[in-house]
C-alpha cells in the first residue's frame, strides 16, 4: 500500500496546501522565482502537512481548517528551504533524482531561495494569531539551525558519540515533525494534554523516519534513493548504521583510513566500506532502536480517542516503520 492511499481522505486539502506554495513562493525575480518553483516540482512526501492535518483532526478542524492550512504551508516552506542549504553543506547534485537548486543555479542563488522560504514562511505564519504557535515554531527554529551547524562541525569526526547523533538527528528531523504535529493540535483548539501527546508522537515518528532514512542510505539503490548509495558516507555525515558497525574493530580502521584520504576517496573505496558495513550487525541494531521508537509513538497514539484519524497517525507509523525500499 502507498504511504498516500492512507491518508488519502486528505487529498483536497493537501491540493489546497500545494496550490497555496505554488503561489507563495513565485518571487518577483525571475531566477530566484524558478530556483523556488524548481524545488517545489522535486515533489516530496509533504509529510509534515499531512501531520498538522491529521492533528488538526482532533479539534474543531471545519472551523479552524484555514489557520491549520496556514500553518502546513509555513511548515512546509520551512522544511523546503533546509532542504536548499542542506544541499549547498552537503555539496549534493541530486535530491529525489533530480539536479538540485545549487546544482542548478550555484551556492549563492541556493542559499538566497532557502533564506527566501523561510521568510515567506514567517510571513505566512504571522496571519494565525495564537502567540503559542509562534513562540514553538521559534523555538524548533533556532533548535534546527543549531543541528544544522552540529552536522557540519562532526563531519568525518569519528569520536562523537551515540548521544551527538540522536541530538543532531533531533534537530535535525524530529523536533520539526513533533512541532507540525502540536502546532496542528494547537491551531485545532484541543486541549493541552493532548496536544503534548501529539508532539510526542511525532518526536518518536521524526528518530524513527530519520534512523530508518540513514539506514536506506546504505541498502537502498541509487534509482530508489535519488542520489548514489553511500551519500551520508561520502559527504562524512556519521549515521547510525556506521556508529553500529564500527564497533568491528577492522571495520572501524578502514573507515578512518577512507576518512583520513577524503580528498582522494574514490568509487570503489566507497564500495568496500559499504560491503564491510553489511557483513555486521549495523543494520538489524539500528532497525531495533528505530522500533524502539516507534513503539513510544504507538503508545502516546493509543492514548488519543478512537476514530479514523488515530487509527491513520498509527498506519503511518507503522508504514515508516516497514519502509524497506
Amino acid at each position: 500500500m502507498k504511504l498516500t492511499n492512507v491518508y488519502g481522505f486528505l487529498k483536497k486539502d493537501l491540493q489546497d496546501i500545494e496550490d497555496a506554495l505554488t503561489n507563495i513562493i513565485d518571487a518577483e525575480h525571475p531566477v530566484l522565482r524558478e530556483a523556488s518553483l524548481q524545488l517545489l516540482r522535486a515533489g516530496g512526501k509533504r509529510i509534515r502537512p499531512v501531520f498538522v492535518l491529521l492533528s488538526g483532526q482532533f479539534g474543531n478542524y471545519k472551523e479552524q481548517k484555514e489557520d491549520i492550512k496556514t500553518v502546513a504551508v509555513a511548515l512546509e516552506l520551512i522544511h523546503m528551504a533546509t532542504l536548499v542549504h542542506d544541499d549547498v553543506v552537503d555539496d549534493a547534485s541530486l535530491r529525489r533524482g533530480k539536479p538540485t537548486v545549487k546544482k542548478l543555479y550555484g551556492n549563492r542563488v541556493a542559499m538566497y531561495t532557502g533564506d527566501y522560504m523561510l521568510a515567506r514562511a514567517l510571513e505566512v505564519i504571522t496571519t494565525v494569531k495564537d502567540p503559542r504557535i509562534h513562540r514553538l515554531l521559534s523555538r524548533t527554529l533556532v533548535q534546527v539551525v543549531e543541528g544544522e551547524m552540529a552536522q557540519i562541525a562532526d563531519k568525518y569526526n569519528l569520536d562523537q558519540t551515540l548521544r551527538d547523533y540522536l541530538r543532531r538527528i533531533k534537530r535535525k528531523t524530529a523536533l520539526l515533525i513533533a512541532t507540525s504535529c502540536k502546532l496542528g493540535a494547537i491551531a485545532s483548539g484541543t486541549t493541552t494534554k493532548q496536544a503534548n501527546q501529539l508532539y510526542r508522537y511525532g518526536y518518536n515518528v521524526g528518530m524513527s523516519f530519520q534512523i530508518i532514512d540513514d539506514i536506506l542510505d546504505f541498502t537502498a539503490s541509487p534509482e530508489e534513493l535519488g542520489k548514489p548509495t553511500g551519500s551520508d558516507l561520502i559527504q562524512g555525515n556519521i549515521t547510525l548504521p556506521i556508529f553500529y558497525a564500527s564497533n568491528d574493530a577492522q571495520f572501524h580502521q578502514d573507515l578512518q583510513q577512507l576518512f583520513e584520504n577524503q580528498e582522494e576517496m574514490k568509487d570503489e573505496d566507497v564500495q568496500q566500506i559499504l560491503q564491510s558495513l553489511k557483513k555486521t550487525n549495523a543494520i538489524e541494531e539500528s532497525y531495533q532502536l528505530s522500533n524502539l521508537y516507534l513503539q513510544k509513538a504507538l503508545f502516546e497514539m493509543k492514548q488519543m480517542p478512537n476514530g479514523r484519524t488515530k487509527r491513520t497517525l498509527q498506519m503511518i507509523a507503522s508504514y515508516i516503520g516497514k519502509r524497506r525500499f
